[in-house]
Order: structure tokens, then C-alpha cells, then sequence
């Protein structure tokens, strides 16, 4: 066989291949197998937690649950952090990530976005009413608790000099934080709200002001253009119908202007 004729069939079998894989969609799968895997959060109350039976439970688990309504499918919940949410995504080890992870360039380059982003949230941190800190610049020199994966870690510690020690998940660093190894936790100001709701953090409080505010989003594999078209639909109409708004007021989030925003602008627009 001539090299030419040889070059150009495997030229025409590399790119049938790739027109198969390329119409291949994970949503195509979730309809033939009748069930959506979404990972979440089952340590950040009121987001995604689990209740007392063990079910995991929470705002993003509401907004996962809407989503296979509407497709039509059964339910299976992954709990994941925020170190391993993206390489689940990637491993096929769940179809679809709600999981309070903030956009962020590089990330986008890992999986692929979902717009118009769903939620916004600054950092903030946590801890002792006792604890010798007035401003953000009061961290310097000071060790702080943060969660491993949490984009603001570096930039926070840059600022404001302050020595992070980091650690998957929120169960540890909020252990940590017991435990008197840091002077505070910080994380999402939609957690720390969350934690001071409950009995056993009533010596610890939120003083500083929240920084660094950052558009959440929702995450698919890249090449899943099926269900990103899928999912940016239906992000618009729970932004246009309240949706966003009302699961706030279920779960008792305190309301974010972000929200609020989105849904009038949304509504403007109609």
C-alpha cells in the first residue's frame, strides 16, 4: 500500500473516531440509564450536609434534585470537597458538579463552566470571640485554618501575611480550630453563617468584614456540550423564577445581594 493512501486512511479512521466520541454525551447516558450523578458538599451546612438518618441534604442537593426532575431520572448524590470535586468530574465518577466551587480561570481550564453563574460568596473567617483579631491585617504571623483547594488560601495569606494550614474538607480545620491550633477558620462567609446558626459554636463569631467575593459555578466535562446547553437553560430559569431566592429562605442563608440582583435583572429581561 502506497504511504499516501495508507496516511490518509488512518487520517479518515482518526477522525471518525473523533465524530464518535464528540457526539457522545453524558446527558444521552443519564436518560438511557434513568439516573444523574451529581456531586456535592455533605460538610457545609446549609449547602450540603448530611441530616441525622445520613441523607445528604441542603440547598445544592435541591437544585440537584430539580435538575433530574426535569430530566426525568433518579437521584444518586456523590459527596465530594473541594479537593477532589473537579477530578471526580473528569474521572466520570459523578455527571455534574453543584458543589460551592468559585469560578476561577484555572479552573475552567480543568472542567467547563455553567452560565450565568448561580450564587456569589466572599471569604471570611471564624473563630474565638477572645481571639486578639480586629482586622484582616491582625492575621500576620498568625497560623489560620483553611480548607485545601480554597482559592483564596494563597492570595489571603499573601495580603495579609497570614500562615495557613490547610486540610480536606471543613470537619478538620473546624477540629483544628477547637483544638486551639489556629487563631480561625477561614473559609466561605455562607459556611461560617451557617456554622454560628448552631449551639456548639456560640463562643465563636464572624467579625470581619467578607472579601473577596466570588460568582459560584456549576461544572461539566469538557466536550459535554448537551448538558452544558441543558444546564445553562435551566440555571436561567431558576434565576428568573426566584428559585435561587427561595431555597435562601428554606435553608435559613442569610439573602446575598448577588441573588437578589440576578433575579430582577432576569426578570427585566423578559
Amino acid at each position: 500500500m502506497k504511504l499516501g493512501k495508507l496516511l490518509t486512511m488512518l487520517g479518515l479512521a482518526a477522525g471518525l473516531a473523533w465524530t464518535t466520541g464528540a457526539s457522545a454525551d453524558v446527558l444521552d447516558d443519564v436518560k438511557k440509564r434513568g439516573k444523574l450523578v451529581v456531586g456535592v458538599k455533605a460538610d457545609y451546612k446549609p449547602f450540603g450536609f448530611r441530616d441525622p438518618s445520613g441523607a445528604i441534604v441542603g440547598l445544592e442537593p435541591d437544585l440537584a434534585a430539580d435538575v433530574a426532575k426535569k430530566l426525568g431520572v433518579e437521584l444518586e448524590l456523590v459527596a465530594v470537597v473541594s479537593a477532589n470535586r473537579m477530578e471526580f468530574l473528569n474521572q466520570g465518577k459523578i455527571d455534574l458538579m453543584i458543589a460551592t466551587m468559585s469560578d476561577k480561570p484555572e479552573r475552567r481550564k480543568i472542567v467547563q463552566a455553567i452560565e450565568p453563574l448561580y450564587y456569589s460568596d466572599p471569604a471570611n473567617v471564624l473563630m474565638r470571640k477572645d481571639a486578639p483579631v480586629k482586622s484582616w491585617e491582625d492575621l500576620k504571623g498568625k497560623k489560620v485554618c483553611g480548607t485545601t483547594g480554597a482559592w483564596y488560601n494563597k492570595e489571603i495569606a499573601q495580603k495579609y501575611g497570614a500562615e495557613f494550614v490547610s486540610f480536606d474538607g471543613s470537619e478538620k480545620p473546624l477540629l483544628s480550630l477547637k483544638n486551639g491550633d489556629c487563631v480561625g477558620y477561614v473559609y466561605d462567609q455562607t459556611f461560617i453563617g451557617g456554622k454560628l446558626t448552631e449551639p456548639e459554636w456560640a463562643g465563636y463569631h464572624m467579625p470581619l468584614s467578607g472579601i473577596l467575593e466570588t460568582p459560584w459555578t456549576m461544572a461539566v466535562k469538557h466536550g459535554e456540550d448537551k448538558l452544558k446547553a441543558f444546564m445553562e437553560e435551566t440555571t436561567k430559569e431558576w434565576i428568573k423564577s426566584g428559585r435561587i431566592i427561595e431555597l435562601e429562605k428554606k435553608w435559613s442563608v442569610p439573602p446575598t445581594d448577588y441573588a437578589r440582583r440576578m433575579h430582577e435583572a432576569a426578570k427585566k429581561g423578559s
